[in-house]
């Protein structure tokens, strides 16, 4: 098959690192893949570095309303003529998505990485109407919110749940780099993720507070960057938890991270599917996180970690703190974790149903 994968995101995230491991993986498999992207940007580079045929495509949110770009995009389409494109973002649907349904692209693929409704606006209903012929959802709850605000929105038939996989082969061949040095007794509590509002880091400041009152000694990595670092920052000094908190910035290697750290928490208030919960459990950490969207479907309750009521900070505190007093039981659930993680997220299960699913359309 031929097939584009077309993602003009301009930071780097889960979907960027989807769609380059995908298109990778699908490549290996014998397929003709390309990757269409932003010029200059993370995923463009990346793409570039390891071998992928890579294409600039100049696209912004209002893209679509300027001809020029339109037809421009409809000629290259036109002349490589790939089976399947697979898009990542609205304004991919909206300008790449609309250029290919003029091009003759039969199969316009949306994946969808958000669990958050979709509006029901008149733009929407004619471009999952005319423009989209198949949408692959990163969890049932994803799927679930697709059509929360218009059942009629798009075909239920033609939404296929695809979970996010994980290399664990590669995963566990990752160097072991020591990104803190454990002092003394102290327990580690790690956290990954962007620093913004929905991430809800605040509530890692919450649980600290909490738990420093019990005499714990422990400390929480918080690993990301983002908007509301400075933000993050005042808040723990106000609350008399910075030293209890330690912001380490971007990271690279996420398996240095998790076998650094004893408890891993998610504090997210939404995700389309919360994939360092599978890179903490590939890693026999014990995890918790809130009882909301994706996370039922990531961590099995009592037996890999803990879901917590939606902002619930008391009773979240209550299960870290109970898990720093039970080693024996923080290895036990990471070791189901890691079993889980074998039976369901395993990347080339995900790869095989993506393939079949491609094949199929």
């Amino acid at each position: 098959m031929k097939v584009f994968f077309v993602n003009t995101t301009k930071k780097w995230g889960g979907g960027e690192k989807w769609h380059l491991e995908t298109a990778c993986a699908m490549s290996n498999r014998g397929h003709e893949v390309a990757i269409m992207a932003l010029p200059g940007k993370d995923l463009y580079k990346r793409s570039v570095s390891c071998g992928m045929r890579t294409i600039t495509v100049h696209v912004s949110n209002l893209s679509f309303l300027n001809p020029f770009r339109l037809i421009s995009i409809i000629k290259l389409l036109k002349k490589e003529n790939p089976a399947i494109l697979i898009l990542n973002f609205s304004s991919d649907i909206k300008t790449v998505g609309v250029a290919a349904k003029f091009a003759g692209i039969r199969n316009i693929i949306y994946r969808r990485g958000s669990a958050i409704p979709i509006r029901n606006t008149l733009v929407n209903r004619l471009l999952y109407k005319k423009v989209v012929t198949h949408i692959i959802a990163t969890s049932i709850e994803t799927k679930r919110t697709i059509l929360q605000n218009n059942s009629k929105l798009f075909p239920a038939g033609k939404i296929t749940v695809l979970y996010n996989g994980i290399d664990l082969e590669q995963l566990d061949r990752m160097p072991d780099n020591k990104l803190y040095q454990r002092k003394k007794n102290e327990v580690l509590i790690g956290n990954v993720g962007r620093l913004v509002l929905i991430k809800g880091q605040k509530y890692l400041i919450e649980m600290a507070l909490i738990i420093k009152k019990k005499g714990i000694n422990f400390k929480v990595l918080i690993a990301g960057e983002g908007l509301q670092e400075a933000s993050l920052k005042q808040m723990a000094v106000k609350a008399g938890v910075e030293d209890q908190l330690v912001f380490l910035g971007f990271i690279n290697n996420i398996k240095a991270f998790m076998d650094n750290i004893d408890i891993f928490v998610l504090t997210s208030l939404s995700e389309g599917f919360g994939y360092v919960l599978v890179e903490a459990m590939a890693c026999r950490k014990p995890v918790v996180a809130f009882n909301t969207s994706s996370m039922p479907e990531i961590i099995a309750n009592n037996k890999t970690g803990f879901l917590v009521d939606n902002m619930d900070i008391d009773a979240f505190a209550q299960k870290v703190e109970y898990l720093i007093g039970n080693p024996i039981l923080r290895e036990s659930l990471g070791q189901s974790g890691r079993r889980r993680v074998e039976e369901i997220f395993d990347v080339t299960r995900t790869e095989d149903n993506l393939e079949q699913l491609l094949t199929n359309l």
